[in-house]
């Protein structure tokens, strides 16, 4: 084994230099990976999640005791203390102590959400047949709440498993295969996406390939026979194959095959980056998988229910900040010439034009003065954007930083303009530079808030700006609204990207 990693270290360390020649693909037998530490994190973790979510469990169960009249049913202590072991049961059986659903995305929540109506409905059910006629503050009130107090600490929970991830602990070390241009994408995505837990140690890339991806990504490079071997090398958790290997069909089948066994995790990065949730489905044809894509949709029942909340949450909101609009308006009155706010022409859902409001936050014509600071541009597309802006004034730089100069286009969301959440609105200079790909974005909405607003706002490089927005047109829901609304209060605070 010591000769196999030697005579691999040397084809990684000459791969650095110049390409090795093409040879047929082997097959390998699976070779045994020693214990991982991510496999040792995760272990931890389940078991912290266990003994708290018990513990959840038991103080509910314990408030319901407390708080039940005298007349309760018989039964209700033991039901009351079911839910100590039944509960984690649930989570388990729902899927929600799976390491897959740790640290991103909205699964987790879903899960927890799952074992929430399926208790509810285990003790409507037996209440029922039983005729144990169970206190309505158990199933009404003490489910719910312990639903919510576990989706609490999960998200409590996540945020220090992604803090840890921001500082090189509890990741998943990948060995990244493929094409060089698709592989040096992914490994960009990867390592801009910290908070997800997937660490790159290696790739594997065609002969061809080897001598430009070395000079770029930073890690050991190997061919695509070399997987296996290179995985053992850097004690890899996972292989992550790019939609564009080499003969991508058969390769993948057969790495697929050299891995079991091997306890590495097989992940597939498809072409469709932008497309995700519930627009992707599995469907077998005739023995055949194939992978379903839905089309996406901009009307529907779903578009209406957001329209109307967003316009109820806008007038809640504004009647609920008036005080907040006085005392702004007064600074801002009292910073120069010019009026309280700044009107502009953005363009909305269907190129359709409309007049955004914003608290001024520059001097009075500061739009005229763009040409001549263009040269300090610090974005790099077809935005405008500088960190030290000579035109922005000193009450106008502290509400762009908690982006209270935004507040006013909840007027636009009350017209139907804007909504709530959705891509960033563009100047109309902006949408006549849109390619075909650009232009996607105003299938829907603009928003007040948004993926790139969570995601470091100016701070963005155009192209990822883009690439969020078009994430969002693809995959709009209710459920991404609420959880880019949660993260948008954590985004202001923080002021990151705001300029």
């Amino acid at each position: 084994m010591l000769l196999e990693r030697a005579e691999l270290t040397g084809r990684i360390g000459r791969a650095r230099a110049v390409p090795t020649p093409r040879r047929p693909l082997e097959v390998v037998q699976p070779v045994a990976i020693a214990p991982r530490a991510a496999r040792q994190w995760v272990h931890r973790y389940q078991g912290l999640l266990l003994a708290t979510e018990v513990a959840i469990a038991g103080v509910v169960a314990a408030v319901v005791l407390g708080t039940a009249p005298a007349q309760a049913s018989a039964v209700l202590p033991g039901a009351a203390l079911s839910l100590v072991a039944g509960w984690p049961a649930l989570l388990a059986a729902c899927g929600a102590y799976d390491q897959r659903v740790f640290g991103s995305g909205s699964e987790e929540f879903r899960r927890v959400g799952r074992a929430g109506l399926l208790l509810l409905a285990v003790l409507g059910f037996v209440s029922y047949a039983a005729g144990l006629e169970l206190s309505r503050a158990l199933v009404v009130v003490a489910v719910p709440a312990l639903a919510a107090a576990t989706s609490v600490e999960r998200y409590v929970s996540r945020q220090f498993v992604q803090r840890q991830r921001q500082q090189g602990r509890c990741l998943k070390r990948v060995v990244v295969v493929g094409r060089g241009g698709a592989v040096l994408e992914l490994v960009e995505r990867l390592r801009r996406a910290r908070h997800a837990g997937l660490d790159v140690v290696a790739v594997c890339v065609t002969p061809d390939d080897q001598a430009r991806v070395a000079q770029t990504v930073g890690v050991p490079v190997a061919g695509l026979q070399d997987v296996l071997a290179t995985a053992a090398l850097t004690n890899a958790d996972a292989v992550a194959v790019t939609s564009a290997s080499e003969t991508a069909s058969t390769y993948l089948r057969s790495l697929s095959w050299q891995l079991e066994g091997t306890g590495l995790e097989l992940l597939v990065a498809p072409g469709l980056v932008e497309v995700a949730g519930p627009r992707l489905h599995i469907r077998p044809f005739d023995g055949l998988p194939l992978l379903s894509v839905e089309q996406p949709r901009f009307t529907g029942w779903k578009r209406v229910v957001k329209s109307g909340l967003d316009r109820s949450a806008a007038l809640v909101a504004l009647v609920l900040l008036l005080p907040v609009f006085a005392l702004i308006a007064l600074l801002v009155r009292r910073s120069g010439p010019g009026g309280v706010f700044y009107r502009q022409q953005r363009v909305g859902l269907g190129g359709v034009p409309f007049t955004m409001l914003k608290f001024r936050s520059m001097v009075s014509g500061a739009h005229q003065q763009v040409t001549g600071l263009s040269d300090g541009n610090d974005s790099d597309g077809l935005l405008f954007k500088m960190r030290a802006d000579p035109r922005v004034t000193p009450v106008g730089r502290w509400l762009r930083r908690l982006s209270l100069d935004e507040l006013p286009q909840l007027v636009n969301v009350l017209r139907g303009d804007m909504s709530l959440v959705g891509p960033r609105p563009p100047l109309p200079e902006e949408v006549a530079r849109y390619d075909s790909k650009v232009s996607r974005r105003l299938l829907v909405k603009p928003g007040l808030t948004g993926l790139w607003q969570i995601s470091g706002r100016s701070d963005l490089p155009w192209e990822e700006a883009v690439r969020l927005d078009l994430r969002y047109v693809e995959n709009w829901s209710l459920a991404m609204d609420l959880h880019i609304l949660w993260r948008t209060g954590r985004a202001v605070v923080s002021a990151s990207g705001a300029y």
